[in-house]
C-alpha cells in the first residue's frame, strides 16, 4: 500500500476510533466507570440493565465498523450471509500474504467475539431479560476492547508503514 493510501486509511481509523469514544457524550473511560459503579450498586431494573446492554452493544458495532473499513480498504468484499461477522473477525486476525497484516490480535479476537455474541443476543433475544452477572463480564470485556483496538491500529500501521518502505 502506497504513502497517500496508507495516510487516508490512518486518517479513517482515527476517525472511527473517535466514533468509537462518542457512543456515549462522555469519555470511553469514565463511561465504563459509571457504568461498572452502577452494577457495582445494585442495578438490577430490567430497563436499566437493558440501557447498560445497549451501550455495549453500541461499543460493539462502532468498533465492527472499524474492522469493516480496514477489511474493505484491502479485500474486495466484507462478506455476506448470516456468518460474516464471525467471518470477518478471523479474517482480519490473520495476515494476507502481500495484502496486509493481520489487524486482530488473539487477545483481540477473544474479546471481540464474546461481544459480538453479546450483541447478537441484544439484537435478535426479544423478550429475554439480561442478568445482572452476564452483564457484567459482557461490560468488562467491553471496558478492555477500546484500549485494546488502539494497541492493534499502533501495531497494525506500523506494519504498513514499514512494509510501504
Amino acid at each position: 500500500m502506497d504513502t497517500e493510501r496508507i495516510a487516508g486509511l490512518t486518517a479513517e481509523i482515527k476517525g472511527q476510533l473517535w466514533l468509537m469514544q462518542k457512543v456515549s457524550d462522555s469519555p470511553w473511560e469514565r463511561l465504563c466507570q459509571r457504568l461498572q459503579s452502577r452494577v457495582n450498586d445494585g442495578l438490577d431494573t430490567p430497563g436499566q440493565l437493558d440501557s447498560v446492554a445497549y451501550q455495549i452493544h453500541n461499543l460493539y458495532c462502532s468498533a465492527e465498523d472499524l474492522l469493516k473499513l480496514i477489511a474493505s480498504s484491502f479485500e474486495n468484499q466484507i462478506g455476506a450471509g448470516g456468518d460474516w461477522h464471525r467471518v470477518m473477525l478471523l479474517r482480519l486476525s490473520q495476515p494476507v500474504e502481500g495484502i496486509r497484516p493481520a489487524f486482530l490480535s488473539a487477545t483481540s479476537l477473544e474479546v471481540m467475539n464474546k461481544l459480538r455474541s453479546f450483541r447478537h443476543l441484544i439484537r435478535h433475544a426479544y423478550g429475554t431479560e439480561i442478568e445482572l452477572t452476564q452483564l457484567q463480564a459482557n461490560l468488562s470485556a467491553a471496558q478492555r476492547l477500546y484500549g485494546l483496538l488502539q494497541q492493534d491500529i499502533n501495531i497494525f500501521l506500523a506494519q504498513l508503514t514499514d512494509t510501504s518502505s
